[in-house]
């Protein structure tokens, strides 16, 4: 049967608020991660960490799954709080090679374990994010719970194709409005465009990107989109006072983006994430297209 996202998201949220053994620490367990993807992947193996970085703009940014109340902030990941680290005593400390500046001092608190996720030979990176969750879970003796989210996470993202299948979905290009004349837009390998491909969303944007998945672009560069049906979709949160000038901008009143409902704007989602984020998106999109089908 077809998983929605809404009871994805409540299985998540059961995880990370039910005591006993969903989060029951074995000895060696207690885990920092320095990494959103890999703390949100943590609550969906059933083993919340003992603490993160950046944890206060967890719900700015990240927002599903909930972070429980228990978990500590250990400041930001370049500039680690490490008097806090030394009193949680970590067995393992997550990382990425995006902080490996900080492996010599990590190294003093806890056996360092770095999942790679974005890298240039990573590839696509929905991809690559399955595959870290899988090391993940053999490093932490979660694969049964690793599979089982993978499977869930599968069966959301086929109902989403579903749902859009047959809609004569339009081509959508998706940025974040760096300023009134900028934008940061996604395509292949990014984390976005793998979620495309899995729903069934063309992607309007064919140019080249960093492995990341964006590229920073003038908002003249948008006219390179022919497709009279194009979509922009724009995530949270937009400037104040971008929509206001591109709407007295001639350049951006040339584009199709300017027409009457071809522009919406979406709730934050991350980017630099992995499987919950994917999901995420995903589930904000198909509702979105679908509202407006």
């Amino acid at each position: 049967m077809p998983i929605s996202r809404r009871t994805f998201l409540q299985h998540a949220i059961a995880l990370t608020a039910t005591p006993g053994m969903a989060f029951a620490q074995a000895p060696g367990q207690r885990i920092v991660s320095l990494d959103y993807g890999l703390s949100s992947t943590l609550l969906s193996l059933g083993l919340p960490p003992v603490g993160i970085s950046d944890l206060a703009d967890w719900g700015r940014w990240v927002v599903e799954p909930v972070m429980p109340a228990s978990v500590v902030d250990i400041g930001s990941s370049f500039e680690v709080n490490f008097e806090t680290l030394l009193q949680l005593k970590p067995d393992i400390i997550l990382t990425t090679p995006y902080l490996d500046e900080l492996l010599p001092k990590l190294t003093s608190y806890g056996r360092v374990v770095r999942l790679e996720i974005f890298t240039p030979d990573s590839g696509p990176v929905l991809q690559s994010a399955i595959a870290a969750t899988r090391k993940l879970a053999v490093k932490i003796g979660r694969q049964t719970q690793a599979e089982a989210f993978l499977l869930r996470s599968d069966a959301f993202f086929e109902h989403c194709r579903q749902r859009l299948a047959g809609k004569n979905t339009p081509p959508i290009a998706l940025v974040n409005f760096m300023d009134a004349r900028h934008v940061r837009i996604y395509s292949n390998p990014g984390l976005f465009h793998g979620v495309f491909e899995r729903i069934g969303v063309e992607n309007a944007w064919s140019g080249t990107s960093n492995y990341w998945g964006f590229e920073t672009i003038g908002i003249e560069d948008l006219s390179r989109i022919t497709d009279p049906d194009a979509r922009l979709v724009a995530f949270d949160p937009v400037p104040p006072d971008v929509l206001p000038k591109l709407a007295e901008s001639p350049l951006w009143n040339q584009l199709p983006f300017s027409r009457s409902g071809h522009l919406s704007i979406l709730p934050a989602a991350l980017m630099f994430g992995m499987v919950n984020e994917a999901i995420r998106f995903a589930g904000l999109l198909t509702d979105l297209l679908e509202r407006d089908a």
